[in-house]
């Protein structure tokens, strides 16, 4: 990630205990309450800006024809299903999550968008309600970042696959991220936040992984693409939408965390953060990668 080290964020080994108190998990062996960035508000909120600013970026090529029927494993709060549902209108999504409050928000977002083609579930992804072969394609994106079994997750969902069908897994790479003026603070801050998806059971830096996580789960003619987000100041949708509300705003989001897991102290998180801010001014440059990738199930022989 650039060069950086452990050296300013502590021992997570020492603090690993302290910080699995905020941390259980399920018997499914997803992280529960380790969804690093919280679910509050304004992590609502930076979701929604997210996705506001990336649909060109990730979705220009993300449609299902006529009839299709798509699953989407792991909603969320819906910042992506209105995008699918929208972009794709006579296909017929089911979307589902494992917590209960984010498929609330998501219905909410659906039914504020007036879209009708989207049903919601409360599920697990390693316990899925349907039986083989059920999907015309699958959707999956920002999950992995947050599972300590990515390629079982996906071995699940390409099951769930009618043989021909087809499955896009979309995530970032927070090791993607540089910046001018660079920062060592600011780099500290993002590795804070790689260090507790990793205490979590997570893997920030997945997005690099995506071809063979998805090779290895059993799917064909798989295709990954980068999805790099630039950012300048002739660019002042994106320094707003991306730079400030959407990565700085997860990074800031995480401060109490980092604090008490003891992989960083106040006075050097609060250093890192207003760097990254300071590259969203009229001389900064912020870069990131997003990946997405598409894949295959095995037609039958």
């Amino acid at each position: 990630m650039g060069g950086i080290t452990h050296r300013n964020c502590g021992s997570p080994l020492a603090h690993h205990t302290r910080s699995g108190e905020r941390w259980s998990h399920y018997e499914s062996d997803i992280v529960s309450d380790a969804y690093v960035h919280g679910y509050h508000l304004r992590e609502k909120e930076r979701l929604q800006d997210q996705a506001g600013t990336l649909v060109g970026l990730l979705h220009s090529d993300t449609s299902y024809p006529s009839g299709s029927v798509v699953l989407e494993a792991g909603c969320g709060v819906g910042a992506q299903t209105v995008t699918l549902a929208q972009r794709s209108p006579d296909a017929r999504f089911t979307s589902i999550d494992i917590a209960a409050d984010s498929v609330a928000e998501a219905q909410r977002r659906i039914h504020a968008a007036g879209l009708t083609n989207v049903q919601f579930q409360q599920a697990d992804i390693f316990s899925l309600p349907f039986v083989p072969e059920s999907f015309d394609h699958v959707f999956v994106c920002f999950v992995l970042e947050h599972l300590s079994r990515p390629v079982e997750a996906l071995a699940i969902l390409n099951r769930l696959l009618k043989p021909g069908g087809t499955m896009t897994v979309i995530e970032g790479d927070h090791g993607s991220t540089y910046f001018h003026p660079d920062s060592n603070a600011a780099h500290m801050a993002i590795q804070c936040q790689v260090e507790l998806q990793r205490l979590a059971g997570g893997n920030a830096l997945i997005g690099r992984q995506l071809y063979p996580l998805m090779v290895e789960a059993g799917l064909e003619a798989v295709q990954v693409s980068p999805r790099m987000v630039y950012v300048d100041s002739s660019k002042p949708d994106l320094v707003e939408g991306f730079t400030r509300k959407t990565f700085t705003a997860m990074i800031e989001g995480i401060r109490e965390s980092a604090i008490d897991a003891g992989i960083t102290d106040a006075e050097a998180f609060d250093a890192g953060v207003r760097d990254l801010h300071r590259t969203a001014e009229a001389d900064g440059v912020f870069c990131y990668t997003f990946f997405k990738g598409v894949g295959e199930k095995r037609r039958g022989t």
